[in-house]
């Protein structure tokens, strides 16, 4: 078996059908620009062209060909199946018409060129490259099975295949129509992305403000950024003031104020206040589109490689070839009538035919896909969730992963016994209702979380940059922050510092000090405990944020973490993740947001979790969606047990073959016994049946730890 990166790599790469014509309409839709994909497709001749849709109309119509296959395929199955004499004489009855023979090869005519026409085209693209697979071995069986079947119907002594023919093919089109569904996936990442930016924005010309297409977007060109609207490029600010949440861009889960000369980034979201921002950077030389570009980057190292059941069909390929024509050629030396040695022959290809090689893998993967969805884990790649189980090195996000991704209230505590906790939330609140400042938001939504009716402030006043003031109830409130307590020689609490990633801020009532709120991106409750869990499975756990060291730090301390690293930009996510895999980790990363997409790509298993962007989980392996990390733990677990599954499921799949195929070559002839080809398709189908049996006992495994 190859390295963890070979399996990472080979993802969806199973058909192998004209393959340089998938890689060459990439390259043609790569070429298509973001306005395109906004606006439906239509043509645009904007300054800013930009990422394609990597083949995302091409798999689309890849999939409904597939389907629409598999259901004309199935519908001509029924009757085949019905008039065939083996199936009847295996069931005990008989129905046969006037020229029923030639009713069975006209069905299984179009069986086969229409519903086996992708295996016959991915057979031919095998050849040419020089590498047989399962194209190549579906390709040999139905057709030796159809044109054997055709022969007996025009004159040839023996028995037909037609059955085992149209089962084959429909088997294999429903497992290929399942498997192409998530090709679409890598695409919808970066369509995801684009969609952060917004499709207009409104520049200044003078006096006047215009809409216009971002894609005829200019350098040095001032714009109008709306409150609540998204930034439409990068850009310093020429006039206003405001806080901007860029934590889906820079993973800074505060709001960050801006003001004059200071930068902008496009795609985040402006506050309450209007801004005015000159352009600097368009379309590719954007910060967003950079990572767009690093995502493409990472993803297209995950569809090189063959998977392991096309492994296992080469050689069954080989092996199914070689002893068929061998199998052919020794029954003719040995003197034996053709018929009769081409027989053996056809019965060795049937039962070589891979029924359950073909659900093998896609059987796990279904029920796989299915019990953990049921289970918080929605499987996007399969070969990174199989390859969980290797997992050595967790590098987390800590906005909204290991942390809830909101700046809350943690702690408020009340320094004066004619005060409540609850007293000093609802009088704080009055001065905050109508802020946008990220204190504000944390203290009203803690407000509104504990159901307390919000008083009316009256003479408000902002104390400069130390906190706000108002009367409220007849009384005089602040909300003030450290340096007015310094300033005005009043003791700071003890007891308020107890988390060096905490604000704090302190509630004045008439002067006196009443009590004070601690604010902080608040660490989950199940961090701590998944991380014991990760270290029992000797597991090392890191992090990486763009919070400032401090903040870090304290989380990292808090939750007894192997390491952090802190203010970490996106392409750096990247290069922590290379530097673990060049030290032998194989690695898992666990984010939610933009600047964890393209990390999440590159790592050899991605983790989003359910609460943070689309792009996050649609760049990501395995999505969390109760964003618990201990979900994780049963990830792995379960990774574990669906790997085994599929390596049981290949090894009756492919395991039936080394009995069968000898006795069906007539190995034990001297001893009176050759097996026919109707016990020889009973003896694969019955492999099946095992496989699909041993499938459905994976649902026994999710959740065990």
């Amino acid at each position: 078996m190859e390295n963890h990166e070979q399996h990472k790599n080979n993802e969806m790469d199973h058909s192998k059908m004209d393959h340089s014509k998938m890689n060459h309409e990439k390259e043609d839709h790569s070429k298509m620009d973001h306005s395109k994909m906004r606006n439906g497709g239509g043509d645009h001749s904007g300054h800013n062209p930009g990422h394609g849709q990597m083949g995302h109309d091409h798999h689309k119509m890849m999939i409904a060909d597939f389907r629409k296959r598999f259901w004309v395929t199935l519908v001509l199955t029924i009757p085949i199946l019905f008039f065939s004499p083996m199936i009847q004489e295996f069931f005990g009855y008989e129905f046969l018409l006037p020229g029923n023979p030639y009713i069975l090869f006209a069905l299984s005519t179009v069986v086969y060129f229409y519903g086996g026409w992708p295996f016959l085209k991915g057979f031919v693209s095998e050849i040419k490259n020089g590498a047989p697979g399962m194209m190549t071995l579906i390709s040999m069986a139905i057709s030796v099975a159809y044109f054997y079947s055709s022969a007996t119907v025009f004159g040839l002594r023996g028995v037909d295949f037609f059955w085992e023919l149209s089962t084959l093919i429909a088997i294999m089109l429903v497992g290929h129509w399942i498997e192409m569904k998530s090709v679409l996936g890598a695409s919808k990442a970066l369509q995801l992305l684009v969609s952060m930016m917004p499709a207009e924005a409104h520049r200044v010309k003078g006096d006047t403000i215009e809409d216009i297409p971002l894609e005829d977007l200019l350098k040095n060109d001032v714009i109008l950024v709306k409150p609540g609207e998204k930034v439409p490029a990068d850009g310093i600010i020429v006039e206003g003031s405001s806080y901007l949440n860029e934590s889906m861009l820079t993973g800074e889960s505060k709001p960050v104020k801006k003001e004059e000369k200071d930068k902008v980034i496009g795609g985040s979201v402006n506050g309450n206040s209007t801004l005015k921002v000159k352009v600097e950077h368009t379309g590719k030389d954007s910060y967003l589109n950079k990572v767009i570009t690093m995502v493409e980057e990472a993803q297209k190292t995950k569809s090189k490689m063959q998977n392991l059941s096309d492994r296992a069909a080469k050689w069954l390929t080989y092996i199914a070839l070689a002893i068929g024509f061998g199998t052919l050629a020794v029954w003719l030396i040995l003197g034996f009538p053709f018929v009769y040695a081409l027989e053996r022959m056809v019965t060795v290809m049937v039962i070589a035919c891979p029924h359950a090689l073909g659900l093998a893998i896609p059987l796990v993967v279904a029920i796989s896909t299915a019990v953990s969805a049921q289970n918080g884990l929605l499987i996007r790649n399969r070969t990174a969730f199989e390859e969980s189980r290797k997992i050595s090195a967790l590098l987390f996000d800590k906005t909204g992963t290991l942390t809830k991704g909101d700046f809350g209230v943690t702690r408020i505590k009340s320094v004066n016994v004619s005060y409540s906790n609850d007293e000093i939330l609802r009088l704080s609140s009055a001065l905050e209702q109508s802020s946008e400042h990220p204190i504000a938001v944390g203290i009203i939504k803690k407000v509104k979380e504990d159901n307390i009716t919000i008083p009316k402030p009256e003479n408000f006043n902002a104390i400069t940059g130390k906190g706000v003031e108002a009367n409220v109830e007849g009384k005089q409130i602040k909300v003030v922050s450290p340096g007015y307590l310094r300033d005005e020689k009043i003791t700071i609490p003890e007891d308020a510092y107890s988390d060096a990633a905490e604000t704090v801020v302190f509630v004045l009532i008439e002067g006196q000090l009443a009590g004070y709120i601690a604010l902080a991106d608040e660490i989950r409750p199940e961090s701590a405990e998944a991380i014991k869990i990760f270290k029992k499975n000797n597991i090392k756990v890191l992090m990486a944020t763009g919070d400032n060291e401090k903040t870090a730090k304290a989380v990292s301390e808090k939750l007894g973490l192997d390491g952090y690293y802190a203010e970490v930009l996106p392409h750096q996510k990247v290069e922590i993740v290379e530097e673990l895999q060049n030290k032998g980790e194989f690695v898992a990363m666990t984010g939610d947001g933009v600047n964890d997409a393209p990390a999440l790509a590159k790592a050899d298993v991605g983790i989003a979790v359910g609460s943070g962007t689309d792009v996050a989980a649609e760049t990501a392996d395995i999505i969390l969606v109760n964003s618990n990390p201990q979900d994780i733990a049963n990830l792995i677990l379960f990774g574990k047990a669906t790997y085994n599954k599929m390596i049981q499921n290949l090894i009756w799949a492919t395991g039936y073959n080394v009995v069968a195929i000898p006795l069906a070559a007539g190995v034990l002839y001297s001893s009176g016994f050759v097996l026919g080809p109707a016990v020889g398709a009973v003896f694969m189908s019955l492999s099946t049946i095992i496989v699909a049996i041993n499938a459905q006992l994976l649902k026994r495994k999710i959740g065990k730890k």
